[in-house]
C-alpha cells in the first residue's frame, strides 16, 4: 500500500485518511476494491442516520418542455451548511427532473394506501386465473407483481433516470453517506399541461436517457 492509493483513494472517496488506509489494508491495497468497500460502509453508517430529524433543505424545481411538464420538491437535510451545498442542490434538481420523465405517485412504499394495493392485488390475482392459472398459484405470482407495481409508482422504488443501475432510494443513500447526514424526500407535486401525454412523457424519459450518453 503506497501514499499514492491513499491520496487517490481519498480523491475518490472524500474519506478520511485513517479510513482509506484501513480499507486499502483490507482490500491488500486495491484501489476499486476500496472504494466499494468505503461505499457499502458509507450505506450502512447513513441507513442508522435515518431517523435523525431534517428541518433544513430546500425546495427545488423543474420545468420541461416550454412549461408543458413543472415539477416541486422538497427535500431536507439536517444543516443548512449541506442545504446550500452544491451536490445537495444537484440532488434536488436530478430528483425534481426525475419526478418529470417518471411520474411516480408517492415518495415511498410507506405512503401507498393499503386499499390501493389491495385493489391492485385483486386485479392481479384476477389476471392470473384468467391466464389459466390455479387461485393458490395465482396467489403466488401475485406478490412479485404487486412488488413491480410499487417499484413503478414509488419514487425511492424507481430506476434512476440518470442512472438506471440504482433507485433513486439508493442516490439519497449515497448522498447521506457523502455529508454524514440525513436526508429525506418529504414531498413532491408535479403538473402537467394538456391531456393523452403519456407517449410525449415516454419520450422525455428518452431524451433525459440520451443525455447521459
Amino acid at each position: 500500500m503506497s501514499a499514492g492509493s491513499v491520496k487517490e483513494l481519498r480523491a475518490r472517496t472524500g474519506a478520511g485518511f485513517m479510513d482509506c488506509k484501513r480499507a486499502l489494508e483490507e482490500t491488500g491495497g486495491n484501489v476499486d476494491k476500496a472504494v466499494d468497500l468505503l461505499r457499502e460502509k458509507g450505506l450502512a453508517a447513513a441507513a442508522k442516520k435515518s431517523g435523525r430529524i431534517t428541518a433544513e433543505g430546500a425546495v427545488g424545481s423543474y420545468i420541461h418542455g416550454n412549461g408543458r411538464i413543472g415539477v416541486l420538491v422538497e427535500i431536507n437535510c439536517e444543516t443548512d451548511f449541506v442545504a446550500k451545498n452544491s451536490d445537495f442542490q444537484k440532488l434536488v434538481h436530478d430528483i425534481a427532473m426525475h419526478v418529470a420523465a417518471a411520474n411516480p405517485k408517492y415518495v415511498s412504499r410507506e405512503d401507498v394506501e393499503p386499499e390501493v394495493l389491495e385493489h391492485e392485488k385483486q386485479i392481479l390475482i384476477n389476471q392470473a386465473i384468467n391466464e389459466g392459472k390455479k387461485p393458490e398459484i395465482a396467489e403466488k405470482i401475485v406478490a412479485g407483481r404487486l412488488e413491480k407495481f410499487i417499484t413503478e409508482i414509488c419514487l425511492l422504488e424507481q430506476p434512476f433516470i440518470k442512472e438506471p443501475d440504482i433507485t433513486v432510494g439508493k442516490l439519497v443513500k449515497q448522498t447521506i453517506a457523502q455529508f454524514g447526514e440525513n436526508i429525506s424526500v418529504r414531498r413532491f407535486t408535479r403538473f402537467e399541461m394538456g391531456e393523452g401525454l403519456q407517449k410525449r412523457q415516454e419520450c422525455f424519459a428518452a431524451e433525459i436517457a440520451k443525455l447521459q450518453q
